[in-house]
């Protein structure tokens, strides 16, 4: 599957840019460091699971940029408490976050349904194959 035309891959990539470019002043470089990589995980982990062979390792995958979008959904909040973020852009991001949080969950349940349609299918030809010796 072609990841640059997943939706959930361009709207993390347009998160991550603009993470990175609100952040590109900061001269907090340990929080700046930290909330650009998990912005920057998001989509990296996206292609390189859609790239994968087998539809378990795009799951995993999956899973992490699922994690990571969590993991800077918090740094966010953060940012919003020590007065990195302003309270817009906040609720702009977080947002956002959940928005490719939903569609990240909807990518696994159809790459897990092509799994399980794939076993389904592996099964009754095993069946058909015995009954017919």
């Amino acid at each position: 599957m072609n990841f640059e035309k997943l939706n959930v891959w361009k709207e993390s990539v347009t998160l991550s840019s603009q993470v990175y470019i609100y952040f590109a002043q900061c001269r907090d470089f340990g929080f700046k460091d930290q909330i650009t990589r998990s912005s920057l995980s998001v989509p990296s982990n996206i292609s390189e699971g859609m790239v994968r062979e087998s539809d378990k390792e795009k799951c995993h995958y999956i899973n992490i940029a699922l994690g990571s979008c969590a993991e800077l959904r918090t740094q966010i909040y953060v940012g919003l408490n020590i007065n990195y973020i302003d309270d817009t852009q906040a609720q702009i991001w977080v947002k956002h976050t959940k928005y490719i949080a939903a569609m990240l969950i909807g990518l696994r349940k159809s790459i897990r349904g092509n799994m399980n349609t794939l076993k389904h299918s592996s099964h009754k030809a095993l069946q058909r194959s015995i009954k017919r010796s």
